[in-house]
């Protein structure tokens, strides 16, 4: 035991208990060696230097007193110059001798001896080896012209009265100057200052040449004209100014000399000067300059950043941001590291711009570039993606690293980022705001394949307008479809709100359908005041609290709203009248109701529950009476809702899965998706297999052991397919899969969704392109990036076009990089109604509307969209916080429990007895608590000829030309070749010419040989360019082995157009066909408690599916 503890080795010093009582005392005797760093700056030179160079503060008070020295020189040698009696010498001796008085000798000789020890002093500091580089400064030659005499006095008093040329201390003071302005700047740390400097060097050189012409043609004249100093001044002034009166002029020839000298200084130096001064104007007015700090406190501003600025991204941010009045007084502060091209800089010197926007060349990696934007005092930042470049995911990066700096140096101003990649979004997640451009782009290309037109009613609504859009339209569609364009998204406290305050206590679909007959406004979501969450149509079941937010569709917020008839609805409502007739109802509902059905809308008046209600009509009426609709109760009923149909009424079909579905293992169930594609995703209840699919049965044209089908014919989908055309299958995709699947989505109507990498003609035939609901042509990436910036749609629109001729009915949804693109989806060349809807465009734009492009048919039905055109959303969240969030319910990108989703019903023959929105409305509400919040209308579109019309016959001309008139139309066929050419200029040159060879070729030694050589030829010639093309697929079709048997229906174009009106007004008309954009509740949120969650449902089905449409 002791040889063990004799191995153990002692503690150090700092663990053992003595030490730690005793403290250091304890172990002051170990073997350490206490090291002193920077030994070297310790000696009385380096302090020296340190006090008087390195120290950038106590240098700059050092230079400071050296330029007060050198100004206080300047002043004594005036004062001097003013008490000087010039008479008194003769002939030269005035130039040499003066009068100094002794306290004024005494004040000279001792700046003189403390400005010599000062630039000794500095001179020993700064030497580094050659004397002769510090003796040969001109500084220090001035300084020991300037000082020495005054030394050399001291010991000899007879030169007490020598004159000495004490103004060229200016130049010193100048010296002193430029580099007391470099130790400031130095010292707060102030870097952008070389336009301050020139002009400071500048203005302090003229004024040194100005002075020491002034003091030398002053002193040399002593032995001349006895100049004053202010007729030096008006001498120098005049000459300098080239004017030149002469009036006054030097008299001997060394005032002569100094004059010559002096210009010939001038005309060097000041050209020097200003070409510099020029040149950091230019470069300043490329940088932009700075905002300035006092206009950062007492005015507000907001940063935009960018990488690259485009006059099309410019306009949008301008026009959107100060389209809300209280944003009129706010400052734009763009800050972009490329160079102001020609047309942002014009725009910026119009005045409206000029005085509110302001340019910063700079980089938001640089905090000096962050400071010159003030953006610790900025109201907030937008950060925006730059959407044209060839690698979108490195253009990400440079948004988050962006987002990081600004959240670096300014952790307190709000960020609105726009992102591009989903994958990418959870490196910024600390942002206030953040729209992802691929999450909602698939979104709104998945909603348009169910709900058309969804992407142009969510652009609508992100875009501020005032719906003045062509009212001066003769086309009705036009003046509605441009009237309601101006809806917009608003909110108000319910306790505050003229629109909803009467409604408290009452349930959801009760406010908002008697909001919308009383007012026109559409309520479409409630916030609690506890709650963060957004909960678009919570049903009928939810009562409305004094504290919650209403959001709400209208022309107009509340408060800039007027009511005319308020005062009057005010006394009818105290009055508590007992008799509610159709003398009680709007003039709207009076004309749609009068001679059909009984006046069956409630009164919007408040009134108890003991009150008078309404009566129904009995069914025992009139004959041709029609069946009237239930009132919309206050208070939900259980037994008259029919919003729990999701989860308890399932039809037949999806009760009982048929055999085909069985056979091909199509079992269905209800939950979440058992794998995330990125970080961030909204998880959503969704349709699923119980199964997962094998890899290779994914591929739709190549057989596998598992199945030998090569075509989507031969799975015989029974729903139509959605074909999505993308470049690459990306995360992105997640998006698009998952609203087409969503829970609420009956099962009957779950389309197949083929995904198309590449698009060849045999590629589209074998997906199934004849018989598909629609096809989703998505703007590829590698294509966004060209020399011209609006080619970067030319093969999208170019492959679109060609699928548009190829198959004129298939509904074709397009993706765009630049809205003004959209002019060439389903080009025409000689369509008049287009070239007249390009005219009103124009006019529009003229107008200064935000939506020009909105009466581009395409745009109006939903066939195309540019995902730009949602930046506006981004820009109006600094204003409606809300937006982003109600976005992306209505997309279905998040899903709130409780809250409802977007989805539609057509109007059918069966439906029209309901004649009005306004008894929509109420049908709705009352049965199935949906809210309608627009309809998507098509109608006939009366053409001229155009390309697509131009179709001829052949059996129609047989029928009306005889045997004669064909042979004389055989004989005459060459000489009328040209003429009936110029009558159709659509029939093809090759066809004629085939024609003309066979003719010149067959022999003619039969008559029913040529008759049938004749058809054959005229068949050729009469063939329509559709005709030309449908045969092509046909053929096409043969050889894949596919059946061209779908592909006839799909020519069978009609010509019409489609257009939205969002939140029409009450008395609009219902038509046939009409499409209506409806807000569903959450049918899950009415589950009872004993039913399953939805976590606890993954592959258990929770509810049932809606109904086909909803029964009116």
């Amino acid at each position: 035991m002791v040889d063990l503890d004799s191995e153990v080795p002692p503690l150090p010093p700092r663990y053992r208990f003595r030490d730690l009582l005793l403290g250091e005392q304890g172990w002051q005797s170990d073997d350490r060696v206490q090291v002193e760093f920077y030994m070297n700056e310790n000696t009385f030179k380096e302090r020296l230097k340190l006090f008087f160079i390195k120290n950038q503060r106590s240098s700059l008070r050092i230079r400071l007193f050296n330029f007060s020295l050198k100004l206080l020189s300047c002043f004594l040698y005036i004062i001097r110059v003013l008490l000087d009696d010039p008479t008194q010498g003769h002939g030269w001796s005035p130039i040499i001798w003066v009068n100094r008085s002794l306290p004024l000798w005494g004040l000279q000789v001792s700046v003189a001896l403390i400005s010599l020890f000062e630039t000794l002093l500095l001179s020993y500091l700064s030497y580094k080896g050659n004397i002769w580089e510090q003796i040969l400064r001109i500084p220090f030659l001035l300084e020991i012209i300037n000082a020495v005499p005054f030394v050399i006095t001291i010991f000899w008093p007879v030169l007490r009265n020598l004159f000495i040329p004490v103004f060229l201390n200016c130049w010193l003071a100048k010296h002193a100057l430029e580099n007391m302005i470099n130790d400031l700047h130095r010292a707060i740390q102030r870097t952008q200052s070389a336009m301050f400097n020139q002009v400071l060097i500048l203005i302090s050189t003229l004024l040194c040449l100005i002075f020491t012409c002034i003091c030398g043609i002053q002193h040399l004249e002593r032995a001349g004209n006895r100049l004053t100093l202010f007729d030096s001044l008006y001498f120098c002034i005049v000459t300098f100014s080239t004017v030149g009166f002469g009036d006054v002029t030097p008299k001997i020839w060394p005032s002569k000399l100094l004059v010559v000298i002096m210009i010939c200084v001038a005309l060097v130096v000041l050209p020097i000067q200003f070409e510099q001064l020029a040149y950091l104007w230019m470069e300043r007015q490329k940088s932009g300059g700075n905002y300035s700090r006092h206009r950062a406190q007492t005015e507000k501003h907001v940063v935009l950043c960018v990488s690259s600025l485009k006059i099309d991204l410019l306009m949008d941010f301008l026009n959107e941001f100060y389209a809300h009045p209280r944003l009129q007084d706010y400052y734009v502060v763009i800050l972009c590291p490329t160079e102001m091209d020609a047309q942002v800089r014009r725009v910026l010197q119009i005045p409206m711009w000029s005085q509110r926007v302001i340019y910063l060349q700079g980089s938001a990696l640089k905090d000096q570039d962050l400071l010159r934007a003030k953006m610790d005092d900025a109201e907030a930042c937008f950060i925006l993606s730059s959407r044209c470049e060839v690698d979108r995911t490195a253009a990400d990066h440079q948004t988050i690293l962006r987002a990081w700096a600004v959240k670096d140096f300014a952790p307190n101003c709000p960020l609105y980022v726009q992102i591009l990649k989903p994958e990418n979004k959870f490196h910024i997640k600390f942002a206030d705001h953040v729209v992802c451009e691929e999450e909602f782009k698939y979104a709104m290309l998945a909603l348009n394949c169910i709900c058309p037109a969804t992407s142009t009613l969510i652009t609508l609504l992100v875009h501020t307008s005032r719906g003045q859009e062509s009212q001066q339209s003769p086309e009705q569609w036009q003046k509605m479809y441009g009237r309601c364009s101006g809806n917009e998204v608003y909110h108000i406290n319910l306790e505050e709100s003229t629109f909803f305050a009467e409604y408290e206590g009452k349930s959801f679909t009760y406010a908002s359908f008697h909001a919308h007959k009383k007012f026109g406004v559409c309520l479409i979501a409630v916030r609690k005041e506890d709650n963060k969450n957004i909960l678009l149509n919570p049903g009928p079941r939810y009562i409305m609290s004094s504290t919650d937010i209403c959001f709400y569709i209208n022309i107009t917020k509340e408060e800039n709203s007027a009511f005319k008839n308020q005062e009057k609805h005010r006394k009818r409502h105290e009055s508590k009248l007992s008799y509610h007739g159709a003398s009680r109802l709007p003039v709207h509902s009076i004309i749609a109701s009068m001679g059909t059905v009984a006046i069956d809308l409630q009164d919007t008046g408040c009134r108890t529950s003991s009150g008078p209600t309404l009566a129904l009509p009995s069914e025992g009426g009139k004959e041709g009476r029609r069946p009237s609709i239930a009132p919309v109760l206050e208070v939900a009923d259980s037994s008259s809702l029919q919003t729990c149909d999701l989860l308890s009424d399932q039809s037949e079909d999806e009760t009982t899965p048929s055999d085909d579905e069985v056979s091909a293992g199509l079992e269905y169930a209800k939950g979440y998706p058992p794998y995330s594609p990125y970080i961030g995703s909204s998880p959503t209840f969704c349709h699923l297999l119980h199964e997962k699919v094998p890899f290779c049965c994914l591929r739709l044209d190549k057989g596998c052991q598992h199945n030998y089908y090569e075509d989507a014919k031969a799975y015989g989908f029974k729903n139509k397919l959605i074909i999505v055309a993308a470049e690459t299958a990306g995360n992105g995709l997640y998006n698009f899969i998952v609203p087409l699947r969503a829970y609420y989505r009956p099962k009957k109507e779950l389309n197949p969704i083929v995904l198309l990498l590449d698009n060849p003609l045999d590629d589209l035939l074998r997906c199934g392109v004849t018989f598909a609901a629609n096809m989703v042509v998505v703007d590829k990436e590698s294509t966004m990036s060209a020399e011209e910036d609006y080619m970067a749609d030319a093969k999208t629109i170019v492959n679109v076009q060609t699928l548009f001729r190829l198959f004129s009915s298939l509904s074709i949804i397009t993706e765009l990089t630049h809205p003004a693109n959209m002019r060439f989806m389903q080009f025409r060349a000689k369509d008049c109604y287009s070239l007249a809807l390009s005219k009103l465009e124009k006019k529009e734009r003229e107008k200064g509307s935000n939506l020009a492009f909105m009466f581009r048919l395409p745009f109006a039905a939903g066939r195309v969209f540019s995902i730009s055109m949602l930046d506006t959303l981004l820009y109006q969240s600094f204003v409606k916080d809300y937006m982003i969030s109600i976005t992306r319910l209505l997309l279905g990108l998040d899903t709130t429990p409780g809250s409802g989703f977007l989805c539609s019903m057509k109007i059918t023959e069966e439906d029209l007895w309901i004649r009005t929105y306004a008894r929509l409305y109420q049908k709705l509400c009352s049965s199935t608590g949906d809210i309608p919040i627009g309809v998507y209308r098509t109608e006939s579109q009366k053409l001229t000829t155009s390309e697509s019309q131009i179709s001829i016959s052949v059996e129609e001309w047989e029928d009306t030309k005889d045997t004669r008139e064909h042979f004389n139309y055989r004989s005459n066929h060459r000489n009328s070749t040209s003429s009936d050419q110029s009558d159709h200029p659509l029939l093809r040159r090759k066809s004629m010419q085939w024609a003309r060879r066979l003719s010149r070729r067959v022999p003619r030694h039969s008559g029913k040989t040529a008759e049938k050589i004749s058809q054959q030829r005229m068949n050729l010639y009469r063939r329509s360019e559709r005709q030309e093309l449908a045969e092509l697929v046909k053929n096409r079709m043969k050889h894949l082995g596919l059946s061209p048997a779908g592909y006839d229906e799909m020519n069978d174009h009609q010509n019409t157009l489609s257009y939205i009106l969002i939140n029409p007004s009450p008395d609009t008309r219902l038509e046939l066909n009409d499409i209506v954009y409806l807000i569903r509740p959450d049918p899950l949120a009415y589950v009872p408690n004993t039913a399953p969650s939805r976590k606890d449902s993954f592959y258990n089905t929770v509810g049932q599916d809606t109904r086909e449409e909803t029964q009116l």
